[in-house]
């Protein structure tokens, strides 16, 4: 007979189940792919110390990437993205909006972190960059990780109760935040190596780690990236993922207005009246010369 579980960790065809009493097992896919992501609820037939999963309940959402080549799926069911940057190295202005924009394009609600705060000056300069995102109400959370006197409060009200997804590029710490509000962390990311036969763990899959007793909150740590495809979005569906830019597109003279180049456009009218961030647009022209490019399949 089968059981209900969650997926918590995946690497390659192995994926590691728990159960709803909180045991873990290693369970394979039916078939030669594994289709299953971190995060999905699925159903899962044991056999002696592993497992098969035989259905994977419907999902309410799936966060993911895509460029010209491969899908890169990172979690599904979640309530929220956060997306970390740090003060120092200088983050992507390019790579923060389009993990944004894949948030909405999923529906996933998402919010920034800002880490280093104790790195004065820098994160001053960084806190400027993100007014953007603030001005059009996605929520900035200042950070400093590396603080053990910092008791996190205001982050761990927005974690409270909620499904998030933590991602990042390398150096924005992470790993540093995981640690902190998970103390269990390292241990249990080691049970999941072992249990995989992975060896030396580095986090090249998403895995997934309650923070409070109750299984009520959950982060999941992700893995890093160099680029964020997000050629799954139509160019004329950009728009609507960017929502200071989407408050001004039914202000164009003509209906399928792109608002990269057309006459009468609201949203380079607003552009113009410093309404919308010029590098904000920037981004958005960028991306939809991407978008629209032909593709090399």
């Amino acid at each position: 007979m089968t059981q209900s579980g969650r997926v918590v960790a995946s690497y390659g065809r192995h994926v590691l189940v728990e159960d709803s009493a909180g045991n873990r097992r290693i369970c394979h896919p039916r078939g030669k792919k594994n289709q299953a992501v971190v995060g999905d609820q699925v159903q899962w037939l044991a056999s002696e110390d592993e497992g098969s999963i035989e259905a994977i309940e419907p999902r309410r959402n799936l966060f993911y990437r895509q460029d010209d080549i491969r899908t890169k799926s990172f979690a599904a069911n979640l309530d929220q993205v956060l997306v970390l940057v740090a003060a120092d190295p200088e983050f992507s202005q390019s790579q923060v909006a389009r993990a944004l924009i894949a948030a909405e394009q999923a529906g996933i609600r998402s919010l920034i972190g800002l880490n280093k705060q104790d790195l004065t000056q820098a994160f001053d300069k960084a806190w400027t960059r993100l007014k953007p995102y603030r001005d059009f109400g996605c929520q900035v959370l200042p950070l400093g990780l590396k603080n053990a006197s910092d008791d996190l409060h205001d982050l761990r009200e927005q974690l409270q109760g909620r499904v998030t997804l933590v991602l990042g590029p390398s150096g924005a710490g992470k790993s540093t935040l995981i640690n902190r509000l998970v103390p269990q962390a390292n241990a249990a990311t080691n049970i999941i190596s072992k249990a995989l036969h992975s060896g030396k763990h580095t986090t090249t899959s998403t895995t997934w780690y309650w923070v409070d007793e109750a299984k009520t909150t959950a982060l999941l740590d992700s893995p890093g990236f160099q680029e964020f495809g997000i050629h799954h979005i139509a160019p004329t569906g950009l728009a609507d993922c960017m929502p200071d830019i989407r408050a001004y597109s039914d202000h164009c003279k003509f209906y399928n207005c792109t608002h990269v180049h057309e006459p009468d456009c609201g949203v380079r009218q607003a552009v113009h009246n410093g309404l919308i961030d010029a590098g904000r647009h920037k981004i958005f022209t960028e991306l939809f010369a991407e978008l629209s490019a032909p593709k090399n399949y």
